[in-house]
């Protein structure tokens, strides 16, 4: 082998930083990609965003969303958009323990409880640690606990699943002793659908059994919701919008009314051409100016052309929703429009496509493909709508396995599909087993 120096020619792909950030951008929601120009402002000095005024947004809420019997043109009044105070569960509670007839001692340490409660009104703590933290006897702390289970809601201050179910029982059902016998100690039988062991062990007749199983389902399984629902909730903004100009004929647009328009700054544009360090600065804030009109209008490109086949070739879904959807694949899309299938997996990524047959993630029109007897495929979420309705259909005495349904698509459907196929599209659905679905005579 010989040592030396040697100089050889060969072709690598590299991935520039500005090739990375354009396939980063690619894959933003709007709203991220209003976010991403708002931080490359700030760290670029030619570029200025305009963003719509507040008036505007608000007109177009006003219009659009809010019937009032007013217009647009009216004034709005920044006081309509402010949130209504909303109840706090939490509060309602350190209210209710100051009105027990009890000593001041006791209400500290109730209120104590409240405040360790976890956001689904169980408490986590023992009567032995709340004893050590508080340093009072454990008999104080039981006695204090006891009365936080006689707050309402029903169940509030429970340990664990069973006790909450047993204590909204004795609560809603207080002559129901057998009720509370069955939670207490069959409760696991009961969520295995046990039913002849659970008749035969307490002695009552399945039409007794299944009366008690009701009851229970009237039940929840937690006491409560202690945190503000309305904070967690996920607004859908759609990134694309087909709507329906008449039948068979559809408008595509790429929602982007809340970015800000990009303009570049005059006022140290003509620095560009002056020869010092500031010049040299001055071009590379250009070349980044220039960089992100580009990878945005090429992102804009591919959301329309993706829309424009999904148009061309999902009119079923289009008009009847996911279960007449064909089944198309990224690599598919990807040869309709020209671009590799990773791009195709980033464009659908994160985004929200509204359609007259409702609203989804991109990436949920995009399936794998099912062979069907005939030499045709069907879509994944087509299938997963068959199993739900077939399901919802069976006889709930006798409830199908997953190889009956296998069986089932594959003579009624044309659709060749395993069981464990099945099994997935079920957990997908939250659907439980058949040996979970069974139901008393």
């Amino acid at each position: 082998m010989e040592l030396g120096l040697f100089q050889k020619q060969k072709n690598n792909i590299i991935m520039t930083a500005k090739l990375r950030q354009s396939i980063n951008l690619l894959q933003y929601s709007t709203i991220e990609l209003a976010q991403y120009l708002r931080e490359k402002a700030e760290e670029n000095p030619l570029i200025q965003l305009e963003e719509q005024s507040l008036k505007s947004k608000a007109g177009n809420l006003h219009a659009s969303n809010i019937n009032t019997g007013t217009t647009s043109n009216e004034e709005i009044n920044p006081l309509d958009f402010v949130a209504a105070q909303k109840p706090d569960l939490r509060k309602d509670l350190l209210e209710q323990v100051q009105f027990l007839h009890t000593n001041e001692q006791n209400k500290f340490i109730l209120n104590y409880l409240v405040m360790n409660l976890t956001d689904k009104g169980l408490l986590p703590l023992s009567n032995t640690e709340i004893a050590e933290l508080l340093s009072i006897d454990e008999c104080t702390v039981a006695e204090c606990v006891d009365l936080l289970h006689h707050l309402e809601p029903a169940g509030i201050g429970a340990r664990y699943i069973k006790e909450s179910l047993l204590l909204q029982a004795k609560y809603y059902y207080p002559d129901e002793s057998i009720l509370h016998t069955i939670i207490q100690d069959y409760l696991e039988l009961l969520a295995d659908k046990k039913w002849q062991q659970i008749a035969q062990e307490m002695h009552i007749s399945l039409s007794n059994l299944k009366y008690f199983f009701q009851l229970i389902q009237t039940l929840h399984p937690y006491p409560c919701n202690l945190m503000d629902h309305e904070s967690t909730v996920d607004y859908s903004y759609p990134d694309i919008i087909i709507t329906q100009k008449e039948y068979g004929t559809y408008n595509v647009s790429v929602n982007d009314k809340i970015m800000p328009n990009i303009e570049i700054n005059n006022q140290y544009i003509h620095l560009k051409n002056e020869n010092s360090q500031t010049s040299k600065y001055i071009n590379n804030c250009y070349n980044q100016y220039l960089w992100l009109i580009n990878s945005i209008e090429q992102r804009r490109s591919t959301l329309l052309k993706t829309a424009e086949v999904l148009i061309a070739k999902q009119q079923g879904f289009l008009e009847n929703g996911l279960s007449a959807l064909n089944a198309m694949t990224m690599k598919e899309m990807a040869d309709d429009i020209n671009v590799h299938e990773s791009t195709i997996s980033r464009i659908a990524k994160n985004k929200i496509i509204r359609t007259p047959a409702g609203t989804f993630k991109l990436s949920k029109l995009f399936s794998s493909k099912l062979e069907k007897k005939d030499g045709g495929f069907a879509s994944a979420p087509k299938v997963k709508m068959i199993l739900k309705q077939f399901i919802h259909q069976e006889d709930k005495n006798k409830p199908f396995s997953d190889q009956k349904i296998s069986d089932y698509l594959k003579e009624e459907k044309n659709i060749s599909i395993s069981r464990r196929t099945i099994a997935k599209y079920r957990e997908e659905l939250n659907i439980l087993p058949a040996s979970k679905r069974k139901v008393v005579v």
